[in-house]
């Protein structure tokens, strides 16, 4: 769920068309399902994508972010769920991100951007600041709804909930390769609630 910075050499910002910047997206996520990882190129996404492949680099620092914003951000851009109940909230949570980490892409792309976030501080650092931090951050509704209806208490270490939340799905679905069962994500739900409600 498993966050935005401003490089000197990758202005980011609104795209400005909006068009181009989603037809990048998709591109990429296409290429990594059928070619690999390894073998997608920037020059190939553009080309696919019908733009300039500076056009590639004015938005993204190179293709491990490019990749990793096509393929695993859109449970990060979704509205925070909102079912009534911390348990709901996770179990709706927990499911994108099963949906999400099980698709062809995410398992293309997964050994490769884990082995160059490995090799690179600064990338890891622009991943934490571009694209999870603001998506911790939009979460942050569901835990002070649960605080206000004393499911949990208000002190609670929400980065480290979300971050056990995301580990569970990463390790059980994108390393290990599990085919996730329909009641994953409800015991999940149902083991980190107990693990955090107010006693």
């Amino acid at each position: 769920m498993v966050t935005r910075v401003t490089l000197p050499n990758a202005p980011r910002g609104r795209p400005r068309d909006s068009r181009a910047h989603q037809g990048i997206l998709t591109a990429t996520a296409e290429l990594v399902t059928e070619l690999g990882y390894a073998a997608t190129s920037i020059g190939a996404v553009a080309a696919r994508a019908g733009v300039g492949k500076d056009t590639v680099y004015r938005r993204w620092s190179g293709k491990a972010e490019l990749v990793y914003e096509a393929v695993f951000t859109e449970t990060e851009a979704a509205p925070a769920p909102d079912t009534g109940s911390l348990v709901g909230d996770l179990t709706a949570l927990l499911e994108a991100l099963i949906q999400e980490f099980s698709a062809p892409a995410a398992a293309a792309a997964l050994p490769g951007l884990l082995a160059d976030f490995a090799a690179d501080p600064g990338l890891q650092a622009r991943i934490r600041s571009e694209f999870l931090a603001p998506a911790k951050a939009g979460l942050m509704a569901v835990f002070e709804r649960a605080a206000q209806r004393g499911e949990t208490d208000p002190g609670l270490p929400v980065d480290l909930v979300l971050d056990t939340l995301a580990g569970a799905v990463l390790f059980h679905v994108g390393l290990v390769g599990e085919q996730p069962g329909r009641q994953l994500a409800t015991r999940l739900a149902a083991m980190v609630g107990r693990g955090i409600e107010t006693r």
